[in-house]
């Protein structure tokens, strides 16, 4: 290395031996996040995904040096705040809204989760990462729907339900598949809504036949 690279910075360093378009770098990163949901954490090795994609070993050690910055990197690409702009007017619609966006989801991520086991408990940067991408943006989106609805009086401020709403809707996402094997979807989550959140709330429920 010349001591003009030697004073440059690192980042600068390593920009200019990427390759990468944003393309490719989106391709490794689908291709780590499906096989850790059909294989599982652990079985996932950096040569196995460079292997998938037709890239080489040295590439991907050269952008993520570990199998964990790899796949936190991953999550934090796969952002996506789902419950994004269900704004109804109405809580009672938007939480129904709400739980036909996460039952149409909720397979992938819950299948993720699940893959994922131990390590985001073993792995720090890999929890913040997970919660980063799949838990806070969705928690926050719930909470925005829950204040405005506060705020046109349809829930009285102080509810005591308000704050277990987001542990209600992911905490059947995680257990479903643990009680009966099977993922929550759509219509499963429309039916916990209205039988479960909705009353929690004092919000009326459709009882429409």
């Amino acid at each position: 290395m010349t001591s003009q690279a030697a004073d440059e910075p690192e980042t600068v360093v390593a920009s200019r031996r990427s390759k990468l378009t944003p393309e490719r770098e989106q391709e490794f990163f689908d291709a780590v996040l499906d096989q850790i949901r059909h294989c599982g954490y652990e079985s996932v090795t950096m040569e196995g995904v460079a292997a998938s994609t037709r890239c080489s070993k040295s590439t991907l050690y050269r952008q993520w040096k570990t199998k964990p910055q790899f796949v936190a990197a991953a999550l934090r690409a796969s952002r996506k705040v789902r419950f994004a702009g269900i704004d109804t007017g109405s809580l009672t619609e938007d939480l129904r809204q709400a739980a036909r966006a996460a039952g149409d989801w909720s397979g992938k991520d819950t299948r993720l989760l699940q893959s994922l086991g131990h390590a985001v408990t073993d792995d720090r940067e890999l929890a913040e990462a997970l919660r980063e991408a799949l838990v806070h943006p969705e928690i926050a989106a719930l909470q925005e729907m829950l204040e405005r609805g506060v705020a046109r009086g349809e829930v009285p401020a102080g509810h005591p339900a308000l704050e277990y709403v987001p542990a209600m809707m992911f905490g059947v996402l995680r257990v479903r598949p643990v009680l009966c094997g099977q993922y929550a979807d759509s219509d499963y989550l429309a039916g916990f809504v209205e039988a479960v959140v909705l009353p929690a709330l004092g919000l009326p429920r459709d009882t429409a036949e």
